[in-house]
C-alpha cells in the first residue's frame, strides 16, 4: 500500500512540474500558422504582458526596472538563460519593444515570443 501511495506521489509531482507553463488566463496570444508547442527548458523565465502593459513574472506584478534587475541577476549566474515573452495580441507594439529592450539591457539575448496556433 505504501508503494502505491509513493508511486502516486511521484506521478503527481512529475505532472505538476511539467504542467507549470505559466499561463495568464487573461492574455490572448496572437496566432501564427507555424506556431507549435516548444520544448520546455528547465528554469526558463516566462514574462507575461497584459494588454494594458503590465508585466507579470511568476505571478508577481513588476515594473520594467524590477524586471531588468531580476534578469540581470539571472544572466549573471546563468548566461544564455531562455526567456519567453507572452504578449497579449492587443498590446501596443511600443510596450513590447520596451520589454525586449529591457531584456537586452539585462544582457539576456535568448528570448522568444510566444504565439498560439489557434485562431
Amino acid at each position: 500500500m505504501l508503494d502505491v501511495i509513493f508511486l502516486l506521489l511521484c506521478f503527481f509531482v512529475t505532472v505538476s512540474v511539467f504542467s507549470q507553463w505559466e499561463n495568464e488566463i487573461s492574455i490572448k496570444l496572437p496566432s501564427a500558422e507555424t506556431s507549435d508547442e516548444p520544448d520546455r527548458l528547465p528554469g526558463e523565465i516566462i514574462v507575461n504582458l497584459a494588454k494594458d502593459g503590465t508585466v507579470v513574472v511568476n505571478g508577481k506584478l513588476l515594473e520594467l526596472s524590477d524586471l531588468q534587475a531580476r534578469l540581470k541577476k539571472v544572466a549573471k549566474f546563468y548566461p544564455g538563460q531562455p526567456v519567453i515573452i507572452r504578449a497579449d495580441r492587443e498590446l501596443a507594439y511600443e510596450k513590447l519593444v520596451k520589454v525586449i529592450d529591457t531584456c537586452r539591457a539585462a544582457d539576456v539575448w535568448n528570448f522568444s515570443l510566444a504565439t498560439d496556433g489557434r485562431d
